[in-house]
């Protein structure tokens, strides 16, 4: 469902209509007639609208960037009556606002190798013991680089060692190489795959990796907070078909996969290459763009930080302190450096504050961070 919030200017109808669609069909015509009015809505795309208004095949868009480009053209098509409002001196006063969330295809890659089991000998190698395990992280990663020394972007491997941290377990962990450096998926123990029902150390299938998986990254992840919307990279084993022999009967093996698993804030799921976002859009008096533009009322402490704390408002009457734009942006600026140090270039404020002109009155100033200082929009 939509959901809409309107602040419009007061416009007076008198419906005599006994007809309720006719009566909502003239207050659209009414609405459509005017200028601009300002709305700040929110809204989630459905799977038809996907399918009615852009046409798409698939419930989403192709990138982010499709999304910035094709979403101002149904906003401006949905909602042709809302725009900006300007003050008297010209300047930009109320803007309309979307917060819009949408479905965007984000694939990401999944792995697969056959498992290489090292041998004693080649822990030993490893360690210069001759216990036949590893003992400390870096020994795995020691092993990789001896071992695939010409690693390219993308090689991924699977092994199974033996680990002693004061007992010995058998790991099976999968190992990437991207960025110049492996990284380290690990696998389930065999006591973790007994635990979920199995009697050996693998999955019967995909379908029920996807199914069981899920129910132990709760506990996995307990020390390490994630938040909705992270993805992580779960490593499974499953015994199936890794070839033929010479008479073509099948050759059964145990292969490494990596799955990957979305959090949405209470549980986890299979990822299925489809992200969530949510991008703010502001109309800029001709159409909708991105914007990353932050509402931010004066408090009085803001005022009284730069000297305006008897009333907290600027004096905007001819002849008094804040009587130019200039002086008002000069104040402005100290309060959003101040409260707002690590802002990046070109993040945009909308500033709500009061002054005094004879009487009391609301304005707003709309700034953009340029060069290491706030200049008018």
């Amino acid at each position: 469902m939509k959901k809409i919030i309107y602040s419009l200017i007061a416009i007076g109808l008198f419906l005599t209509s006994c007809d309720p669609m006719e009566d909502i069909n003239k207050e659209l015509d009414v609405l459509n007639a005017i200028d601009s009015e300002i709305g700040n809505l929110e809204y989630t795309f459905t799977e038809d609208d996907y399918k009615d208004f852009f046409e798409f095949d698939f419930a989403n868009f192709s990138s982010v960037d499709d999304a910035k480009a094709l979403i101002p053209n149904y906003l401006t098509e949905t909602y042709p009556f809302l725009g900006v409002t300007y003050n008297n001196d010209k300047e930009v006063e109320e803007v309309s606002s979307a917060l819009i969330t949408f479905d965007w295809y984000n694939r990401i890659p999944t792995y697969e190798a056959e498992i290489r089991v090292l041998t004693a000998e080649e822990h030993n190698a490893i360690t210069g013991e001759t216990y036949g395990n590893f003992s400390d992280e870096d020994h795995v990663f020691d092993f990789l680089a001896a071992e695939y020394p010409a690693a390219e972007e993308g090689d991924f491997v699977s092994l199974r060692y033996e680990y002693y941290a004061g007992t010995t377990t058998e790991l099976t962990d999968g190992f990437l190489f991207e960025n110049g450096a492996w990284t380290r998926y690990a696998g389930f123990t065999p006591a973790e795959y007994n635990e979920m029902g199995e009697s050996y150390p693998n999955f019967s299938s995909h379908d029920e990796a996807a199914l069981k998986i899920p129910v132990t990254l709760p506990e996995r992840f307990k020390f390490d907070a994630k938040e909705a919307g992270d993805i992580v990279v779960a490593t499974y084993e499953l015994y199936t078909k890794v070839g033929e022999d010479a008479n073509g009967n099948d050759i059964r093996g145990t292969v490494t996969y990596t799955s990957n698993f979305i959090f949405d804030g209470a549980n986890w799921s299979k990822y299925n290459n489809v992200a969530t976002e949510t991008i703010q859009f502001a109309h800029n008096g001709i159409t909708w763009v991105p914007d990353n533009t932050i509402k931010y009322t004066l408090t009085a402490a803001d005022y009284a930080s730069v000297g305006n704390g008897q009333y907290n408002n600027f004096d905007v009457r001819e002849g008094k302190a804040e009587a130019t734009v200039e002086s008002r942006l000069a104040k402005i600026n100290t309060i959003l450096l101040a409260n707002f140090p690590n802002s990046e270039e070109g993040q945009k404020f909308s500033v709500t504050y009061s002054v005094y002109s004879g009487s009391n009155e609301v304005w707003i100033m709309n700034v953009i961070l340029e060069g290491g200082a706030y200049v008018l929009q």
